[in-house]
């Protein structure tokens, strides 16, 4: 789906550059999956501690329980 954006030129630019992008489409779409993956990396550490931890739970033996 083609979308027109206004884009720095300057900053676009200089992504492509540092990123050895070929083209400005190439950069934007890194740059767009590279902050995508930092999102879920901040939403993963901002969870981080809120699951609740049974110190019962004997990881080794659910593995060598047969399944179904």
């Amino acid at each position: 789906m083609p979308t027109n954006l206004a884009i720095d030129d300057r900053l676009i630019e200089e992504a492509r550059r540092l990123g050895e992008h070929k083209t400005k489409k190439e950069a934007v779409t890194t740059a767009l999956e590279e902050y995508v993956q930092h999102r879920r990396q901040q939403q993963i550490l901002e969870d981080f501690g809120t699951v609740d931890f049974d110190p019962k739970y004997d990881y080794k033996a659910e593995r060598r329980r047969k399944r179904m």
